[in-house]
């Protein structure tokens, strides 16, 4: 079973969904591992309602690290940002569905993490925007 799973995380390594940029991205925040050296930059168009509509990211590095980029943002197209700021590293795990080792798991979270720190810059901006600061 987990060769199905590596030839899925090959697949979107070598082909990754959702891999460019958007022209005006509502959220937008580059995160790197500089252990090894992985960045990924994560882009989201959320809609008036609260709905991620649109979704990219850029980036360089491990096949494990871009692969679940591509899958974390499959699986949040179309969602709306509370249930999107509920995932957690196990549901990025389940998603890669392989062993991860200890040095390769801040690689197989940079996605995760570069996801909730998009998102709680967004919602700072909101709030500053709100009380009249920006």
């Amino acid at each position: 079973m987990d060769d199905l799973y590596r030839d899925e995380i090959l697949e979107h390594y070598r082909h990754p969904h959702n891999f460019g940029t958007l022209p005006e991205p509502d959220a937008v925040y580059e995160g790197a591992n500089p252990l090894c050296g992985d960045r990924i930059t994560l882009m989201l168009g959320i809609s008036e309602a609260g709905v991620v509509d649109e979704v990219a990211f850029t980036g360089r590095g491990c096949a494990i690290s871009q692969a679940s980029a591509s899958m974390l943002t499959d699986s949040i197209r179309g969602k709306p940002l509370g249930e999107i700021a509920k995932l957690g590293r196990q549901d990025v795990l389940d998603e890669l569905g392989i062993e991860i080792s200890p040095a390769r798991l801040k690689c197989a979270l940079l996605s995760l993490d570069t996801l909730r720190r998009a998102l709680e810059d967004r919602i700072a901006w909101q709030a500053s925007t709100e009380d009249g600061v920006a």
